[in-house]
């Protein structure tokens, strides 16, 4: 039984990461859709080789850094109770990996190709890992500084801070270091509109990261003894709840309506499963409120030229669900109880101060040794031609 119980764990964490890796087909035609169409070709080709550049630096660096293992020994070795642990480092691979997605969607349409792989290099091998060994992997002692000063430890069960209120922190640092895209905003003030290319694509990179979402959470037990129908309820009442509170907030604008349940799914993630499912659809509510209002006033208002909307979905929706778990996750509001307030606010802010610093010092570096953004032609050009030579219909660019 102790054998069935093994491939059992290993196929049960194994689903999970590949549904975890379909997700970044989403992360992909989000991008596709929201940016313009001479910029399409380019979003496909990131997240690919962001995720190939993420694999290299999680298995040979980071891994071992967040949870002391590493990979260099025989293959015997290995393969022991069932590869185990290497589904286990494929799964968490591909949270890893949503870093840079994220920092993507942020930067698009004006990054060069060559630093941005650098930088995925380096977040993914060293700035995440850091974080996610003290919080996930019991390093550090991150945990027992938290439980010493508040009694309890910092509780992100499937990474509203460790993965997206990291990832989106560091996205703004690297719009900052960017700059905003040429002509978004004018010297009269005026702001120069550049809608999406695709609503079909946006909607469909949407529902595709939605779907794999239920992985990320649910698999987030590693083991099938610990998978819990609560953690896949509370996912899906928050998904409802921030697509219901964006759309009404949003006045049916489709962007915000297909960005409602990611920013409700970022946001329950760390507390789902701690949770009454009424709880998971408040902080999904709340999530997608506070994704239409602070996109809506970052772009037009504060003039941070952020094209997915990342630092709003994923950095300030992450943050709040860290906050979150330690108000819903009580037991006087239904939850589980076993979570402090004082330990979330604390170990959310310690996400956010770390990921944006780490960002500033990761994109200020490169802009200091080398042009991070393209040229003007060449961003007046696109990415997809200057980049990569092609645009997203070149039979029909041909035929003109």
């Amino acid at each position: 039984m102790e054998q069935v119980k093994q491939g059992t764990d290993a196929l049960f964490i194994l689903l999970g990461a590949i549904m975890v890796l379909a997700m970044h087909a989403g992360f992909a035609f989000l991008e596709l859709g929201t940016v313009r169409k001479k910029n399409q070709v380019n979003a496909l080709v990131k997240i690919l080789v962001d995720f190939a550049v993420s694999t290299i630096a999680y298995f040979f660096v980071g891994y071992t850094v967040a949870y002391g293992t590493s990979f260099f020994t025989g293959a015997p070795a290995l393969a022991a109770n069932n590869g185990y642990e290497l589904v286990k480092f494929f799964f968490l691979l591909t949270f890893a990996a949503a870093i840079p997605a994220i920092v993507s969607g942020g930067i698009a349409e004006r990054a060069r190709f060559g630093p941005q792989m650098f930088a995925t290099a380096v977040l993914v091998g060293l700035v995440y890992p850091l974080f996610e060994g003290a919080v996930w992997g019991g390093q550090f002692g991150f945990q027992g500084w938290v439980k010493a000063l508040t009694g309890a430890d910092f509780h992100d069960f499937a990474g509203s801070v460790v993965v997206h209120a990291v990832g989106g922190w560091i996205g703004l640092a690297a719009v900052l270091c960017l700059g905003p895209r040429s002509n978004r905003y004018r010297k009269d003030g005026a702001v120069s509109a550049h809608p999406p290319s695709s609503i079909p694509f946006l909607a469909l990179g949407a529902w595709t990261l939605t779907v794999g979402w239920f992985g990320f959470n649910v698999m987030s037990a590693q083991t099938i003894d610990k998978i819990s129908g609560l953690v896949a309820v509370n996912s899906l009442m928050a998904m409802a709840g921030g697509t219901l509170a964006a759309v009404l907030l949003g006045r049916n604008d489709p962007g915000f309506t297909h960005n409602g349940p990611l920013a409700g799914l970022v946001a329950v993630c760390a507390g789902s499963d701690l949770m009454h499912p009424a709880g998971a659809l408040v902080v999904g509510a709340v999530a997608g409120g506070l994704f239409v209002y602070l996109f809506t006033l970052t772009q037009n208002r504060w003039k941070i030229d952020d094209v997915l909307g990342v630092w709003p979905l994923h950095g300030l929706c992450g943050a709040w669900g860290g906050i979150a778990a330690g108000i819903f996750g009580q037991q006087a509001l239904g939850g589980m109880g076993g979570v402090s307030l004082a330990a979330q606010t604390i170990g959310t802010l310690a996400g956010v101060l770390w990921a944006f610093g780490a960002g500033l010092v990761v994109y200020g570096a490169i802009k200091a040794v080398t042009r991070l953004r393209l040229t003007q032609e060449e961003e007046y050009q696109g990415a997809d031609l200057s980049i990569h030579r092609i645009g997203s219909t070149p039979e029909r660019e041909a035929s003109w």
